[in-house]
Formats: structure tokens, sequence, C-alpha cells
């Protein structure tokens, strides 16, 4: 079994026990999370009506913090002289799928 869920911004397909990255969210590691389900695969049942979605609980505990790739981004103006350069780490929130409640 497993469900697309709205998590950070995003959408993400998860299913019990896997661990994903998403965009910062608050709270401490192993606080418990509950995510919104979007559509729900359960063997050869598909379940996508908004009805019966808001019965599924997808919930997930924080494992802890961590940061994106680096970005660099430079700005450069000809004849000028003018040069700037600057870097950006996302932070993110790992968060481990604990259960799928259908």
């Amino acid at each position: 079994m497993y469900a697309i869920v709205r998590a950070g911004g995003r959408q993400e397909k998860v299913s019990v026990g896997d661990t994903i990255l998403i965009n910062s969210i608050k709270g401490q590691a192993g606080d418990s999370v509950d995510l919104q389900p979007i559509l729900l695969v359960d063997g050869s049942t598909v379940t996508s009506d908004a009805d019966k979605l808001a019965k599924v609980s997808v919930t997930a505990e924080v494992v802890g913090s961590a940061k994106g790739p680096k970005i660099t981004i430079m700005k450069y103006k000809n004849k000028t002289g003018y040069r700037k350069r600057q870097g950006h780490r996302q932070p993110l929130t790992q968060l481990k799928i604990t259960d799928i409640n259908a």
C-alpha cells in the first residue's frame, strides 16, 4: 500500500517505513506529524475521492533536520566591475512514515 501525500509544498509518494526529505517544518526529533493524503493505492484499489480520503490518515515521525545542496548565485555586469557572489542551502526536515490508516 502506498499513498501520494502533500508534504512541504510538494507531492510525495510514500509507504510505511519510507524516509523522505521535505521543506523545513516546525517540530523536534521524535515529534509526530500528520500528512494530507491526495491519492491512496491499496493493491488494485485506487482511492481519490475526497470524502473517502478524509477518513485516511498518514502519520510520520520527525527524524531530524538537514540541509539541501549548496546553490551558488553569481551576478555580473559587463564593463562596470560589478560582481556579487551569494550562496544558499535550503533547510529541510527528514520524516519517516510510520503508519497509513485506510
